[in-house]
């Protein structure tokens, strides 16, 4: 079995002490907004509360060159703010020394409402999933003892720590929350969808997206369902299978046959400023990826049942209306407040 819990007890002791005696550990709590059209938090802030100094070194890591090999590729390479944190128009993500991985780089925005992360699911808790870019001999190609040791070597990072945790260590555990406490506050929850649903500021829906909604619900919210717009399920899309990486999605962690081309359902929220689509970025638009869901689909031999249309064949029927509808439903998921949000720019 493949996943990275195996790490937990590791990364503890991966650590520098804290040396800067003029810092202390002051916590100010910051709010972690809790859309009320949202599921419940799955993240648990008793065990990692967010605070000012957390929240601010967990920003720095995020831009932090230092965490990859060649100092030069912080995680914001891969994420960018204004494509809500995708790598935008890459197919997939590369990194270290021209490397190429093989899937495309996912949103960041509501990971606190998830339990598992990565379109397989390999990671299995968020202050978890940084470990596996980090690690990555084709994106940041570094280890964690490594990173440690630069950041320790960094007066801002010796200060930081201290003001960030009451330990004021510099290990691969404070590291690591700091950048979920980072990702925590990512919240992508004023769309106007969402100000429509929660009757905000007078916001309407268009009659197009109205209807929309109307087939969205009928046709699509099986899988992106809640207003997260994912029940977070791996399901195999019908997809060909992609001979250049030839990549078997969740049956790579489990090697369950009944796992094999399964990904993670992708949240919709945001989604017009993500593309490229599917796990290997190989769909450019919206209107592709209707058109596929519509006739596109092949049976791979294992493909999830909720598309098997009455006569046998794969697909969602939609009408040329239906899609033009659905995207101005989707368009409505954009959170330019959360695209524009100062508090996760770079510095």
């Amino acid at each position: 079995m493949k996943n990275i819990f195996f790490l937990f007890f590791a990364i503890s002791f991966i650590s520098c002490s804290n040396s800067s005696e003029d810092e202390l550990y002051t916590p100010i709590p910051l709010e972690v907004n809790v859309p009320s059209n949202f599921p419940e938090m799955v993240y648990n802030l008793d065990n990692n509360p967010v605070t000012e100094a957390g929240f601010e070194l967990g920003k720095a890591l995020f831009y932090e060159g230092k965490l990859s090999a060649n100092n030069a590729i912080p995680c914001a390479f891969c994420h960018e703010q204004a494509f809500a944190f995708t790598h935008h128009e890459h197919t997939v993500s590369h990194g270290l020394d021209g490397g190429i991985g093989t899937r495309n780089a996912q949103p960041m925005q509501n990971l606190a409402y998830q339990s598992e992360f990565m379109w397989d699911g390999a990671a299995t808790h968020l202050d978890f999933q940084p470990i596996i870019p980090l690690t990555s001999e084709v994106e940041m190609g570094e280890t964690l003892s490594n990173v440690i040791t630069k950041l320790s070597e960094t007066d801002y990072y010796k200060k930081q720590f201290a003001k960030a945790f009451e330990n004021g260590a510099i290990n691969s555990e404070n590291m690591l929350k700091a950048l979920s406490q980072f990702m925590v506050m990512m919240v992508s929850s004023n769309s106007k969808y969402d100000k429509y649903v929660r009757n905000e500021d007078g916001v309407t829906l268009t009659d197009i997206e109205l209807d929309g909604l109307t087939t969205f619900n009928q046709k699509c919210a099986s899988c992106h369902a809640t207003d997260l717009f994912t029940d977070q399920s791996y399901r195999n899309n019908g997809l060909s299978i992609n001979p250049k990486f030839n990549d078997k999605g969740r049956f790579n962690i489990f090697e369950n046959p009944e796992d094999l081309y399964k990904f993670k359902v992708p949240s919709l929220r945001n989604i017009e400023k993500s593309n490229p689509y599917m796990h290997d970025g190989r769909v450019a638009t919206l209107e592709a990826v209707l058109d596929f869901y519509d006739s596109g689909m092949v049976d791979n031999g294992n493909v999830d049942p909720v598309f098997r249309r009455d006569d046998g064949t794969l697909g969602i029927t939609l009408s040329d209306y239906e899609k033009e509808s659905i995207i101005a439903l989707l368009k409505t998921l954009t959170d330019n407040e959360f695209l524009n949000d100062e508090r996760f720019a770079e510095f």
